[in-house]
């Protein structure tokens, strides 16, 4: 059985973090107990969405909230689920008559029909669901089944709150061991116990050397000074700028293949049109933002043809940042001098009070005069 199960609480009084959602408050100070603490313990059957970063604790969460339901936990991930597996689930929640819990983990990767299927099933209550996500539910997750959940919002875990969970492991190591693990898995528990799983696994002794050759095999950044998907970003958007689609192209497939969310690197591709070509090729906006529904509609494997193709037709394109940088000296402007009083003339004057006092007064449909504020006359930002 992997490290991770093996120390995962079955209960709230073995879990750590998230004070502010499973906390147990303290009357005498007027502080009432999380959110989540009192539906659990409550027996309160509801869906919810739980958004957060990886390693946090929402499995473990959704584990103990069945348990306390007393329910069927059926666990799939979007990653790899499809419509046929939420239809196995709600058909045995039929069958069986019994509390059925779904948990659901990255759903926003599903796509707008799969989320659609699960509505009347979570609102006629044949299931409650749990859904789990790493980006924001407000973009990711349809409005329909978001106004029918809550959401609960996770934080990173300190670092002492890691070493807590890893002192639980039935491994020979010292403290700072469990903190050095715990630095460098920067808030995520479950890399922190895969990584003392795998020094453990290879090496005689669960040490700070063997935990950097450990990091080294299992391809973490020791020092954590970045995370990779950044760096593979970054050489995707450069490829595109530079209209390399080759390198373009291998960065995308290095991305989707490393399991990287594809609207992650959609909505990156919508900015890049505006940011680094717009004006050169109005149309980019059009198809980056076609890539991104085509994405959100298609999902993957099919939406990998959709972002490809758009990669080479942005990297293709000419390229032009004059928006980009016209819109930095505007907004330079509005720092620097703050609100300017409006040219009266082009105020809105919807009462006789305000055409009184001159707004309004002058104004013409194709005036060529300077719409700006005085101070502001003369200064060029486009073009």
């Amino acid at each position: 059985m992997p490290l991770a199960d093996t120390i995962r609480p079955e209960t709230l009084d073995g879990f750590v973090g998230q004070t502010h959602l499973v906390g147990e408050g303290n009357a005498s100070a007027g502080l009432s107990a999380g959110p989540l603490r009192k539906a659990i313990e409550a027996g309160h059957a509801m869906s919810f969405m739980l958004w957060g970063p990886p390693g946090t604790g929402k499995t473990t969460i959704a584990r103990i909230y069945a348990n306390a339901l007393d329910a069927d936990l059926h666990q799939l991930s979007a990653v790899d689920a499809g419509k046929d597996d939420l239809r196995d689930v709600v058909e045995a929640a039929q069958m069986s008559g019994k509390q059925t819990v779904l948990f659901l983990d990255e759903i926003h990767r599903f796509n707008t029909s799969q989320q659609d299927f699960l509505l009347p099933y979570v609102e006629d209550g044949t299931l409650v669901l749990i859904g789990a996500t790493t980006e924001n539910p407000s973009f990711e997750v349809n409005s329909a089944l978001l106004s029918r959940t809550r959401v609960f919002s996770f934080k990173p875990l300190s670092e002492d709150e890691i070493a807590e969970i890893l002192d639980r492991a039935d491994i020979e190591m010292s403290k700072k061991v469990r903190h050095k693990a715990a630095k460098v898995a920067n808030g995520d528990a479950r890399q922190a116990i895969a990584l003392i799983e795998a020094a453990d696994r290879l090496y005689d002794a669960v040490t700070v050397e063997t935990l950097k050759k450990a990091a080294a095999d299992k391809h973490v950044r020791f020092d954590q000074d970045g995370e990779e998907h950044y760096n593979t970003i970054s050489a995707f958007i450069k490829s595109m700028r530079a209209s390399q689609p080759d390198a373009a192209l291998y960065y995308l497939a290095r991305m989707i293949e490393g399991g990287e969310d594809p609207k992650f690197i959609a909505r990156r591709m919508v900015i890049f049109a505006s940011e680094d070509i717009g004006q050169a090729v109005p149309t980019a906006l059009v198809v980056a933002n076609a890539a991104f529904k085509a994405v959100q509609k298609v999902g993957l494997p099919e939406a990998e043809i959709n972002l490809a193709d758009a990669t080479v037709y942005l990297a293709n394109c000419k390229k032009s940042r004059a928006s980009y940088n016209a819109y930095r000296k505007a907004q330079k402007d509005v720092n620097e001098y703050g609100n300017l009083e409006i040219p009266k003339r082009i105020r809105n004057a919807p009462t006789e009070l305000m055409a009184r006092r001159g707004y309004a007064d002058g104004y013409e449909k194709y005036d060529d005069k300077d719409m700006r504020p005085d101070k502001l006359h003369g200064r060029k930002y486009y073009g």
